[in-house]
């Protein structure tokens, strides 16, 4: 059964583990022509820079959607001045940046704004972090009620909604600088215990130690060393090529991108992830492997949620890349991996009741290039529920949403995967984590971050209502829960029980849903025009745009 959990957005993808929901929700394609990421190479050679300053959003692509939205742990001196530069011209505040997807723009409706939004900015602007006078990043949560631990660092994957909710606010200086910044925090030696990390591992999190007596001011990284687990962090660097590509979208600078320091940052980041038997690590290809981002425990199922980051942030090196003879040599060997990563993710993740039917009769123990249940998958270990669970057609992601409103959404958006494991299974599973009981935490618990990732799947496929009615759901009960971090219980009725209040990416996962559904022409930050040319044929569900 080819299963994990879902989440590739955020800590709630560190350790949990369970059933992935991305693994019900589409067919298998019957259409086995492979993405051309050749001549996307060739044109991202042609024009993956030269980013127009002034757009205009009003026609190519996503037109259709138009009738849709009707109305280490050294401690010197961070002397990265050097590098840090901030143009002015482009990082005024107040500055309204469109993101440059040519999505439809709802700007005509007169809609009264949700009293939220001004809560959800001003609590999202008591996290901000400033290093030296500048703004560096938002910490993880301002819950002063508990002990902060390291919910008071900056983490470079809870940042990310941050970043995108003040891209899309005009507001690019916070990010730039944060992308500096650990971008020298990357060049730094990393150790955790006695073992040397590699050279392109960027930083899980840091944060500004202030010294009052010699007014003075440091920044210290944290590479896995004081993490739960000492666990060195897989998907920071993911995550700030994506961010880099965001923030290049949006604004249209692409000086940024082009500078020699972010060039490198990139190729070390790409030198480690594209090197011999990367590829069949756990933390990608291994059944057994680690499968929530970092942890190093055996789960359930195959790693989706890092195959799919990893994907994303090889299509955003692509385009970001300069195409000199050190860029020419990382965009062949993009490609390359490009073409084997989609045929795994197309063969080996998605499933629909033909090829759930084929598995249940699959014979075991065959050899040859010629065996059909190629990882030994035992018929009999296939769950119960997925039979009644799966639909009786081949259906998208948002169809099984919708079907499974209740399973899946519940009284708070969104499961991170579904359905929980169990009895004495959850604690063989996630190390008797006492967060992890059913329904709790990484084990099925819902996590209100995922709003904007939701919202972001909803307008790239049309279906924006799904969206809203998530959004109804949160804004009933986000504000008056003080943001919590997670909700538990199989609805998601309770506040998570060791969650943070004061979640900062609960608030900005908030503004950032809002502001796309007001602006879907924000979606260009984390969505690639290119799908539509690139996207594969595949039978999908009536509802399936194309």
């Amino acid at each position: 059964m080819h299963s994990a959990a879902v989440g590739s957005s955020s800590e709630a993808c560190q350790n949990g583990n369970v059933k992935n929901l991305e693994s019900l929700c589409s067919s298998t394609p019957d259409d086995d022509d492979e993405y051309d990421f050749s001549k996307l190479a060739e044109r991202s050679s042609r024009s993956s820079l030269n980013v127009e300053r002034q757009r205009s959003f009003d026609e190519r692509s996503l037109g259709d959607l138009a009738a849709v939205f009707s109305p280490s742990q050294s401690s010197r001196h961070d002397n990265s001045r050097g590098i840090d530069l901030v143009d002015d011209t482009l990082c005024s505040p107040g500055r309204v940046i469109r993101s440059g997807f040519n999505t439809p723009t709802s700007s005509n409706v007169s809609v009264e704004p949700h009293p939220m939004i001004t809560e959800a900015w001003d609590n999202l602007r008591r996290t901000m972090v400033h290093f030296r006078g500048q703004p560096v990043g938002t910490i993880a949560a301002f819950d002063h009620s508990v002990e902060s631990l390291n919910y008071d660092q900056v983490f470079v994957r809870d940042f990310v909604p941050s970043a995108l909710a003040f891209l899309m606010n005009g507001e690019p200086e916070i990010v730039k600088n944060f992308l500096l910044k650990t971008l020298r925090l990357q060049s730094w030696e990393k150790k955790v215990d006695l073992f040397k990390l590699g050279e392109g591992v960027m930083p899980a999190s840091f944060k500004v130690l202030h010294d009052p007596v010699r007014n003075t001011e440091t920044l210290i990284a944290d590479f896995g060393e004081t993490a739960i687990g000492r666990v060195a962090p897989v998907d920071s660097g993911f995550w700030w090529i994506i961010l880099l590509r965001a923030y290049t979208k949006s604004t249209g600078d692409s000086s940024l991108a082009e500078m020699p320091e972010c060039q490198r940052g990139m190729r070390l980041v790409l030198s480690l992830c594209l090197s011999e038997g990367y590829d069949t690590f756990p933390t990608l290809l291994c059944a057994d492997g680690c499968c929530m981002v970092d942890r190093r425990m055996g789960v359930y199922g195959y790693p989706v949620e890092i195959q799919a980051l990893f994907f994303m942030a090889l299509r955003c090196a692509l385009v970001l890349l300069k195409h000199d003879d050190e860029g020419k040599e990382f965009v062949e060997r993009i490609v390359k991996r490009l073409h084997a990563l989609s045929y795994h993710m197309r063969s080996y993740f998605w499933i629909d009741l033909k090829q759930l039917n084929d598995i249940y009769r699959f014979k075991t123990e065959e050899y040859s290039h010629t065996a059909v249940n190629k990882f030994n998958v035992i018929p009999d270990s296939l769950p119960e529920w997925v039979f009644d669970f799966m639909p009786s057609e081949s259906a998208a992601i948002m169809d099984l949403i919708e079907s499974r409103w209740e399973e899946l959404v519940g009284e708070m958006p969104l499961k991170v995967c579904y359905p929980a494991i169990e009895s004495h299974e959850w604690r063989i599973e996630t190390g008797c984590d006492p967060k992890n009981t059913r329904w709790s935490y990484h084990n099925g618990g819902s996590w209100p971050v995922l709003l904007w990732l939701l919202t972001a799947a909803c307008i790239k496929t049309g279906r924006p209502q799904i969206a809203r009615r998530a959004l109804e759901l949160a804004e009933s009960r986000l504000s008056k829960d003080n943001w919590p971090e997670y909700y538990d219980g199989k609805l998601g009725r309770f506040v998570g029980k060791q969650a943070r209040k004061f979640q900062t990416w609960s608030i900005a996962g908030y503004l950032v849903a809002k502001m796309m559904l007001e602006d879907p022409s924000h979606l260009g930050m984390v969505a690639l025009e290119e799908d539509k040319q690139m996207k594969p044929v595949m039978k999908r569900s009536t509802s399936w745009t194309t």
